[in-house]
């Protein structure tokens, strides 16, 4: 990656380029991310080429086509513009290596790799033939590589003069060595899937031998070879020989369609395709292990996300920087983040450890390692959270690690406080006591107040990534507390803004479930001092002690609300609320919180629970990143839960504070704590920046949108994409 150049711009369509990733004579490919957070490779056509009135007819067409592709194994095209004045597409970004690099750093891959390998493009490309497409350019450098399978990359959009992929600006269409015949020969014929096959075949005979079928050499020469002579498969398997020979048949009627070469190589009559079966099955197994490591290195660095080049001197840290003078006022510990979303991909999990050495490194030794402390519920009543929090934390433990060049590694020490107040005063000792640098967690509000005082005495930093209890926000002794989640005071703000821009309302009703304390009546205070749509409010309470909200929602109807939002925390009690809606034949928008985001609120409330919209903050981690799901499932066998990326984004956060204070092996926690205030972090669920005020310097854009729909909550995004300002 490198940095954006002057002239670069600072918005494309709705995407922000971040860094360069590729230029050539077509135009400039960036790494961008969207207004939902999703990192995309953002392909822009230079003004030479848009003024062309056929050009952009035939980028037109092509776009349209190929956006209606999916498929597992193929990278798609999310968004274009060919009426822009500089035409643009965005595709999913995918940080591994392409098969090319696998193949010639490593040697050739093991037959059941091939077969995975095969079998996974082949059906890529049964879908590419499907749409009435034929993709043009497969070869191993439009083949990337991921922990869970390949990913067929560059569709051949908008050909220029027939020669060059719009979707890759410095590869010809049809590679020496890769085509198939008819794309050689120099005359009018048309190119359709049986052409996509012959490149396959070409592809599986290099990853098999680490050899070209039809050479090297002279571009001619090689098309010659491709056209009049037979491949030199010698150095191929004999278990895939016969097939590749199928594939590259001269007369592309004589070639298998992709589907049956899909097919082929799952044949489950061979110990070499159960093989194959048994690879793919596994996400991080279908690769031998020296690729594996090359797969990780790649995606451990794709990850490093830098920051764009014209970023505002104060919205980064590029730089070890001074502590603050003596006498300075310590900054305030709140708080969050102008908030985006992102995604990339991370690497296998190597293991966690409770042993940590904070010795310089020596010449030609070892970097030192700086320990972090983890504490939080992981077997009692909020297990569920601070299990997922810790396997995010652990992964980011591990893709640091796993990055070249690094100053320092990084140990994640972990205590389970089970949520008890007694507990958690025996994590704050133990790790005070040590060299941890700063401390992730706790997770529940009493192990966080027992705790909280001891980092405090150690100027070590408490950062909470679940949590936000307004009894630590009021402590104003806690100058070590960070924060990196959206306050709980103001989960108005994506709801306010669901019912102004998506389902613009004039009367919103609250009913206000009295069971739920402080949080349903500060949700309830901030729709009434500001109402949505500039509309009215009106609050109907319920009592704590009564379960019947029946009389609350006929109040609300009567008075002709036209939305309702429920504050409780209880899943039972929404449903209840829901079912009394629904019985009165209320069908508005109805909306609540995450707290209410739970199984149990579906199973009860039935069909009156379907369409509910919730306010939430965190984001969805199934949406941030495939390669993110697939590491996680890698490592710990299942999909990562909420608040996973915010976890692996704490633990960045806090090296990333490591890195500017010069990652010196006696950086002390109290310097730790008081950089952390300082500095932006890019993080994969959203960036982070503290500020030193008070919690009304926060945009609130920490929040994000769900809605019920069948047995799931669907992530509709960060509520500000739908604000009439978003």
């Amino acid at each position: 990656m490198r940095p954006l150049a002057a002239d670069d711009p600072e918005d494309i369509g709705g995407y922000r380029p971040l860094a360069r990733i590729g230029a050539g004579g077509m135009g400039v490919v960036y790494l961008a991310r969207g207004a939902g957070g999703a990192l995309v490779a953002l392909k822009v056509i230079r003004a030479e080429h848009a003024a062309d009135p056929a050009f952009r007819a035939r980028f037109r067409r092509e776009v349209t086509a190929v956006r209606g592709l999916s498929g597992r194994w193929l990278v798609p095209v999310v968004a274009a513009d060919p009426e822009a004045r500089s035409p643009w597409l965005a595709t999913e970004f995918v940080p591994g290596p392409a098969l090319a690099e696998a193949v010639d750093g490593q040697g050739a891959l093991p037959v059941a790799a091939v077969r995975v390998l095969g079998s996974r493009l082949a059906e890529a490309l049964t879908a590419v033939h499907a749409a009435g497409l034929v993709h043009r350019d497969v070869k191993p450098g439009n083949v990337l590589l991921g922990l869970d399978g390949p990913r067929l990359i560059d569709f051949g959009i908008a050909l220029a003069a027939g020669a060059t992929a719009l979707t890759a600006p410095d590869a010809v269409v049809g590679t020496p060595g890769f085509l198939s015949p008819e794309q050689a020969r120099a005359r009018a014929e048309r190119v359709g899937p049986p052409s996509d096959v012959f490149s396959l075949g070409c592809v599986l005979a290099y990853a098999a031998s680490a050899r070209r079928p039809f050479g090297t050499g002279h571009a001619a020469a090689v098309l010659f070879r491709t056209v009049h002579e037979a491949p030199d498969l010698a150095d191929v398997p004999a278990g895939l020989r016969p097939l590749i020979e199928s594939c590259l048949a001269k007369d592309p009627a004589r070639r298998p369609t992709a589907a049956r070469v899909r097919a082929a190589l799952q044949d489950p009559r061979t110990r070499l395709a159960r093989d194959a079966a048994s690879a793919g099955g596994a996400a991080e197994g279908w690769l031998p292990p020296a690729v594996l490591r090359l797969v990780a290195e790649r995606s451990a660095r794709a990850l490093d996300i830098p920051a764009p080049h014209r970023a505002a001197p104060e919205e980064a840290v590029t730089g070890p920087a001074p502590t603050a003078p003596a006498g300075q006022r310590a900054p305030a510990r709140r708080r969050v983040l102008a908030v985006g979303g992102a995604a990339a991909s991370v690497l296998a999990l190597g293991g966690g450890t409770a042993a940590y050495l904070t010795l310089g490194r020596k010449s030609g030794g070892e970097p030192p390692v700086h320990a972090l402390g983890f504490q939080a519920d992981l077997s009692g009543a909020d297990k569920a959270d601070g299990v997922t929090q810790e396997r995010g934390a652990r992964l980011a433990v591990a893709h640091h690690n796993a990055r070249a060049g690094i100053a320092f590694r990084l140990a994640l020490d972990t205590f389970d406080d089970r949520g008890d107040a007694a507990r958690a005063r025996q994590a704050a000792e133990r790790f005070t006591g040590a060299a941890v640098r700063a401390v992730l967690g706790p997770n529940t509000p009493a192990a966080a107040r027992a705790a909280a005082p001891r980092y405090q005495t150690a100027r070590t930093a408490m950062v909470l990534v679940s949590l936000d209890d307004p009894q630590l926000d009021e402590d104003d002794t806690l100058r070590t507390l960070r924060v990196t989640r959206a306050p709980e005071e103001f989960l108005a703000v994506p709801l306010a803004a669901y019912l102004t821009s998506v389902r613009p309302v004039d009367r919103t009703a609250v009913i206000d479930d009295r069971a739920a304390g402080r949080v349903g009546s500060d949700l309830a205070d901030s729709l009434t001092r500001r109402p949505p749509n500039e509309g009215t409010t009106r609050v109907y309470p319920v009592p704590a002690e009564s379960d019947d909200f029946s009389p609350a929602v006929r109040a609300a109807l009567t008075d002709r609300a036209q939305a309702v939002v429920f504050t409780g925390t209880s899943a039972d009690r929404a449903a209840r609320c829901a079912r009394a809606l629904a019985e009165a034949g209320f069908t508005g928008p109805r909306l609540g919180t995450w707290h209410l985001m739970r199984p149990d609120f579906l199973r009860q409330g039935g069909a009156a629970a379907q369409g509910w919209v919730f306010g939430a903050p965190f984001t969805d981690p199934g949406s941030v990143s495939g390669t993110f799901r697939s590491a996680y499932r890698a490592a710990y066998g299942t999909a990562p839960g909420r608040w996973a990326p915010e976890a692996y984004d704490a633990v960045g956060l806090v090296a990333r504070a490591l890195e500017s204070l010069g990652s010196r092996a006696g950086v002390s926690a109290g310097a730790v704590a008081e950089r952390l205030s300082d500095l932006t972090y890019q993080g994969l669920a959203k960036p982070l920046r503290f500020t030193t005020g008070r919690i009304d310097t926060l945009r609130g854009e920490g929040y994000f949108l769900y809605q019920t729909a069948g047995n799931v909550f669907r992530f509709l995004g960060r509520y500000d994409r739908f604000t009439k300002h978003g």
